[in-house]
């Protein structure tokens, strides 16, 4: 008996043996140990990227958000799109066959010619003209029961009952899927929804001040739902009058006035088309408690279309196969990030169908380690940068224009920079009595900290360089802003050597001495100077900050007191104008100047009308202006119109003009055709991925290192024949 336990050890051993020598013999194979992705992908053109939350909102009336028109801008065609490669941003048509027409009416709705003046036009009427080879995504409402399920038969889906979604849980549990055109009733199907009682709706407001009868077909779809709350609300049964179909492929919309910006917002997913029968599949009962919403599972017309959605892990978007009427430009600009490489995209891609990648796939990375991690891996062909990263991924030249470090350009890693249509500023109160109003004192004080405040230094120091200093509320890429020596605000700044350069100390506190206040004491009190900021400052690197604000104050003397409070109370002190400075910081719905002048505007005055100026800012002149201007199409004779608009705001200083962020983006060498941008969101569809060039390099990079394996094996095979000969002397011993 103790002879044949000892036999079962000693086979035990041989096995144990032989399945180390496979195991070790594998491992010789050169497979990536740490690959996290499935082996089917090698040798797709698939992009892989992250997203830190998972979008709340996939509606296209509903979405407003960054995060969610990553997804959107890829998934929907509205009429218009930003051109890729031109700068400023130009509108050209992307599901439009051309840019729409406007025609002009009085209040009669008479016509009236181009050259009418704005004050005499009552209504303005869009009409365009959609691509009639455009065709939805495969999706499960367009299923039908006949043999051509394009045309013919009764929707499949169309009466689901419990039992029928027993067994279903994701869009892909559903046998059959179908396809139709895409036609103008859809898109003014989904115009209708922006006013839906039973959505959270973004735009509501502005759109409702715009479009021909929005507000009052507001109330009576709240009246219908009232009556009926358990029945579907089908618009296509309420007219909404600033909408009409004119045929399958062609629409009108009629807003008030003339309000050029109208086509900016034709190229927002709020305007792209929305098939009736996609949102009746997901009303039925059942479907809500499944995640079978338009906010999950969007239906779209564009190049991708959502295939995947698990938010706690991963979305991949898959290229929509009836997706067939859109090329690479053949006209542009390299611009701003890898010139080279764009101009080489240019010259192959041109004319070629979009989109040229099969797959977007959105890893969940919560935490930026592991994301820079296998950014550097090369498991995600595109990252941004962390502050705790910059200094190892980029180096500054003493110029301020930055590069990849040697490191990273050792492995093919290119950067892409763009100003954000954003600015960052911080207001002084009008109301105040000390640094507000249009007194020639109030003045100099304002323009006195305006040079004193040294944002070059704030973007170095907390920005990483990542930004350029504001000469005005308008940022590069937008009609009226001025490169070089023609757009810097005099007030501030000095041209020298061909840049501008900060006036000196010594001409602030002039102008502090002039304003009343010599070396920061008030010449009739006696008194110091203090001045209070407002903030939300709560965060980490925020004492910092304001330490290094009250260390520009100090520059000309005057004290500086920050005043921290939660987010609610400071907007409640903006509305009241219980402030004195305040932080703040627009990012543009549009790219027009109309967009940021606005928000000086004495109509937009934050306490006596409740709009967007935080400032109060109130200047006759300048509001004069602005309503000759906000309406005009660009021009020469608009671009005269906002240069006299910068030079009062500049004089004026209600603000400290900040800086403009800028937006850095790392790709590595396989990824090519990036342009960085902040206007238009759908650029996934322009980029290239060289997948064997990638898949090359991964193994390259993610060769594990096989000595402690060998050496611990070498070890535990020495153990192993030890263990075996005693065990061999012991069975020979009985």
């Amino acid at each position: 008996m103790t002879r044949l336990r000892y036999s079962a050890k000693l086979r035990a051993m041989r096995i144990l043996f032989a399945s180390l020598l496979v195991v070790l013999l594998s491992a010789c194979d050169g497979g990536l140990w740490n690959n996290p992705y499935p082996a089917e992908d090698q040798g797709k053109s698939i992009f892989y990227t992250a997203f830190t939350e998972r979008p709340k909102h996939l509606d296209p009336a509903q979405a407003y958000s960054e995060n969610e028109y990553e997804f959107l801008a890829q998934i929907y065609a509205p009429p218009l799109q930003y051109h890729y490669l031109k700068r400023p941003y130009q509108l050209v048509p992307l599901a439009a066959s051309a840019m729409p027409t406007v025609h002009y009416f009085d209040k009669h709705h008479r016509p009236l010619p181009d050259t009418a003046p704005v004050e005499t036009i009552a209504f303005s009427v869009y009409e365009i003209h959609i691509k009639p080879d455009l065709r939805y995504q495969p999706h499960p409402a367009f299923a039908r029961n006949a043999a051509d399920k394009n045309a013919q038969g009764q929707l499949e889906y169309d009466h689901l009952t419990q039992r029928d979604l027993r067994d279903i849980h994701t869009l892909s549990d559903f046998p059959h899927s179908g396809t139709r055109v895409v036609t103008a009733a859809d898109y003014a199907y989904q115009i209708k929804r922006l006013a839906h009682p039973q959505l959270h709706l973004p735009i509501f407001g502005v759109m409702s001040e715009y479009i021909v009868g929005l507000k009052e077909y507001a109330a009576t779809l709240q009246q219908a739902l009232k009556k009926n709350p358990d029945t579907f609300l089908d618009l296509n049964e309420y007219p909404l009058p600033g909408v009409q179909v004119v045929d399958d492929h062609t629409y009108r919309i009629e807003v008030y006035g003339k309000y050029p910006q109208f086509a900016y917002w034709l190229a927002m997913p709020f305007f792209a088309p929305m098939p009736y029968e996609a949102e009746r599949f997901y009303a039925q009962s059942g479907m809500h408690e499944r995640n079978l919403t338009l906010d999950w599972w969007p239906v779209g017309s564009g190049p991708y279309y959502l295939s995947e959605n698990n938010p706690n892990q991963r979305m991949v978007m898959t290229r929509n196969p009836y997706y067939n009427s859109e090329t690479y430009p053949v006209e542009g600009e390299a611009g701003d990030g890898d010139k080279d490489d764009l101009r080489a995209g240019l010259l192959a891609d041109a004319g070629k169908p979009l989109p040229l990648i099969d797959q977007i796939v959105f890893t969940l990375e919560k935490e930026t380690i592991p994301y820079w991690n296998k950014f550097l891996q090369g498991y995600y062909d595109a990252s941004g940068i962390s502050s705790d990263s910059f200094d190892q991924a980029v180096q500054v030249a003493v110029g301020g224009e930055a590069a990849v470090t040697d490191a990273m350009s050792a492995q093919g890693i290119r950067l892409s920079t763009a100003v954000a249509t954003s600015t960052m500023y911080t207001g002084f109160n009008w109301l105040d009595p000390v640094v507000g109003g249009d007194s020639e004192k109030a003045r100099k004080l304002r323009q006195a900290i305006a040079i004193a405040v040294d944002f070059e230094e704030f973007v170095s120091i907390f920005a990483n360089g990542r930004g350029i200093a504001a000469q005005s509320p308008i940022p590069p890429g937008i009609f009226g802003y001025r490169e070089g020596e023609a757009g810097i605000n005099r007030i501030v700044y000095d041209w020298v050597d061909g840049a501008p350069k900060r006036k000196s100390i010594e001409t602030a506190r002039q102008l502090l001495t002039e304003a009343g206040y010599p070396n920061g004491v008030d010449a009739q009190t006696g008194q110091p100077l203090v001045i209070n900021l407002d903030t939300t400052a709560s965060g980490v690197g925020d004492k910092s900050r304001l330490d290094w604000l009250r260390k520009q104050f100090d520059k000309i003397n005057v004290q500086l007191v920050a005043r921290t409070t939660d987010y609610n109370r400071f907007q409640d002190k903006i509305r009241r104008g219980d402030t004195q400075m305040f932080y703040f910081g627009w990012n543009a719905d549009y790219p027009d100047p109309e967009n940021f002048l606005f928000l000086l505007s004495g109509a937009q005055a934050k306490v006596s009308r409740g709009g967007e100026n935080a400032a109060n800012y109130s200047n006759p002149e300048y509001d004069h202006l602005f309503e000759q201007m906000k309406n005009m199409n660009n021009s020469p004779a608009r671009l005269a119109i906002i240069d006299r608009m910068l030079e009062i705001v500049r004089r004026d200083s209600p603000w400290l003009w900040g800086y403009h962020p800028k937006n850095y983006v790392l790709q590595h060498g396989w990824l090519g055709n990036v342009k960085a941008g902040v206007m238009a969101n759908n650029k996934l569809k322009y980029w290239r991925v060289d997948d064997k060039r990638r898949d090359a390099l991964r193994r390259d990079w993610n060769q594990p290192a096989r000595w402690p394996l060998w050496l611990g094996a070498l070890a535990l095979l020495l153990s192993g024949v030890w263990l075996w000969r005693v065990l061999r002397q012991r069975e020979q011993a009985k």
